[in-house]
């Protein structure tokens, strides 16, 4: 049908304990979401030995969300014109929480993986449209505030997910990591729907794009499988990885010509015709595949070879969440005075310190060394977060901004993936050529290795047993220097992402 002869008129903003109430019940339901995204990963070997699979199998419980999420999340736009944003964040809240009950109560791994599809596919719409509502409820002159406050839900699930995880594996049944979702999902749901189901946009009845879905769910589905599959199947060494590779890419160009030749498409591709959305969701997804690809090597490395927990790792890199929490609403605040690029600017440069700072790690690093530079990068996430998402958002017709806010979340999340998959391949990679050239020292001829050998042989270890221990030695020193090389990488990806700012305009609207 034909598009309505005038855009639809902005909302006036709610006032008082409304507009806190509302934010609050907003904030809850993307929190949960994000939650349940980290919250799994360090369960698998919990969840992967009680319904006695492998731990690779196990792994389907995140890739399985992953890839049904990535597809869903695209299409927050046409849903929210076709249903109603309302009406389609609290149907999406409600169904996840139901979801999350069914995966609780999954007693196989393929009922698991069955229900976390379902589980993300009904998730996709909640976050981008938490960022539309939550717009909606603050006058234009807060509009920094309340992407703050939505921010600090996005960067905190992260932070708490791997500790709350960590704590449930280990004292309770893997079941309540998705039990918990219950009770805050419907006290949101209903908050929010008493609250904002008369302060619905006008919706339109969209013929349904299946052409460009089918081929949406078939290049993404294809990508994130080959991204969760390539490090375990080497990459490109496998004919597996090749073809996804290869329908990815087709089933992309193929999309990107459909959607952009659609009267109705499933995704608004038009919207990076606007340069502020391009470069904000550029810069902002770039920044945090990095961002992401540091949250999952550090941890990694934590444990593997420094003999932390899962528990112990998440509380040392939590104190991110510190000055996140502290400085947001600071940030929020001030953003209707200062222009948003000087916040992005100095976060990418803080972002950058804190990376410069790992990269003078060695295996000898203490807890608190750890610590100092995770604290200083909560003031990078506070500066870069929302600021960029009020770059690519604020200043967008009303009815465009669920769609702008999907394509943009969709972006960053893939950008997540990649940074993921790519940074552990990096790491791992470098650690055994780091290994190789270490390995070469250890010979009967170097007098310092044959001292290590002679003095674990006379601790009792026997010769089988010390060249282990000295290969141990090696593992950790090769991935160490894996790390720092990924470190000093990343700190200088984040200096180059300044340059992508200045493209900006001088104002987000």
């Amino acid at each position: 049908m034909a598009a309505p002869a005038a855009a639809p008129p902005r909302l006036p903003p709610l006032e008082g304990g409304t507009r806190i109430l509302a934010t609050i019940s907003l904030a809850l339901a993307t929190f949960i979401n994000i939650l349940d995204t980290t919250i799994a990963n360090v369960s698998i070997p919990t969840i992967a030995g009680d319904l006695g699979v492998s731990a690779n199998q196990g792994a389907w419980v995140i890739t399985s969300f992953a890839v049904a999420n990535a597809i869903s999340v695209p299409l927050t736009g046409w849903l929210a014109q076709r249903f109603g944003q309302v009406r389609v964040f609290v149907a999406s809240t409600i169904l996840f929480v139901l979801a999350s009950w069914l995966c609780g109560l999954s007693h196989s791994l393929e009922m698991l993986v069955a229900f976390r599809v379902l589980q993300g596919l009904v998730a996709g719409p909640m976050i981008p449209l938490s960022q539309s509502l939550l717009l909606q409820c603050y006058p234009a002159a807060k509009a920094g505030m309340a992407l703050a406050i939505w921010g600090m839900t996005n960067t905190l699930g992260p932070v708490v997910g791997p500790i709350l995880g960590g704590l449930i594996s280990d004292n309770m049944n893997w079941g309540w990591i998705f039990y918990i979702n219950i009770p805050a999902g419907f006290l949101a749901a209903g908050i929010t729907w008493m609250l904002l189901k008369h302060r619905e946009l006008p919706t339109r009845r969209l013929p349904v794009d299946l052409v460009g879905l089918a081929l949406l769910v078939l290049w993404v589905g294809a990508m994130q499988l080959m991204l969760d599959r390539g490090r375990e199947l080497d990459w490109f060494g496998s004919a597996e990885i090749m073809s996804l590779a290869i329908v990815a890419g087709v089933g992309f160009c193929f999309f990107i010509a459909w959607e952009l030749g659609e009267k109705h498409p499933i995704v608004d591709l038009s919207l990076f015709k606007i340069r502020n959305f391009t470069v904000g969701t550029l810069a902002l997804s770039l920044g945090y595949g990095v961002f992401f690809a540091n949250i999952v090597i550090l941890p990694l490395w934590m444990q593997q070879y420094l003999g932390y927990t899962a528990t112990w790792a998440g509380l040392a890199t939590a104190p991110v969440g510190i000055l996140t929490v502290l400085l947001l609403p600071v940030v929020g605040k001030f953003m209707g005075r200062v222009n948003p690029r000087v916040f992005a600017m100095l976060g990418f440069s803080i972002f950058a310190l804190a990376s410069f700072m790992r990269a003078g790690f060695n295996t000898e690093v203490g807890v608190l060394d750890i610590v100092w530079p995770q604290f200083i990068q909560g003031a990078a996430v506070a500066g870069f977060f929302v600021p960029l998402s009020a770059i690519a958002i604020i200043g967008l017709d009303p009815a465009r901004v669920p769609a702008a806010a999907g394509l943009s979340n969709f972006v960053r999340i893939t950008a997540g993936a990649f940074g993921a998959s790519i940074s552990i391949t990096f790491w791992e990679n470098r650690a055994a050529l780091h290994h190789a050239q270490l390995s070469e020292a250890i010979t009967p001829y170097r007098p310092a290795a044959q001292m290590a050998l002679d003095g674990l042989q006379q601790q009792g270890f026997s010769m089988p047993q010390a060249l282990a221990a000295l290969n141990r030695v090696v593992d950790t020193q090769s991935a160490t220097l894996s790390a720092v090389e990924f470190f000093w990488a990343s700190g200088i990806i984040f200096l180059a992402l300044i340059v992508v700012i200045v493209f900006s305009k001088h104002r987000p609207h």
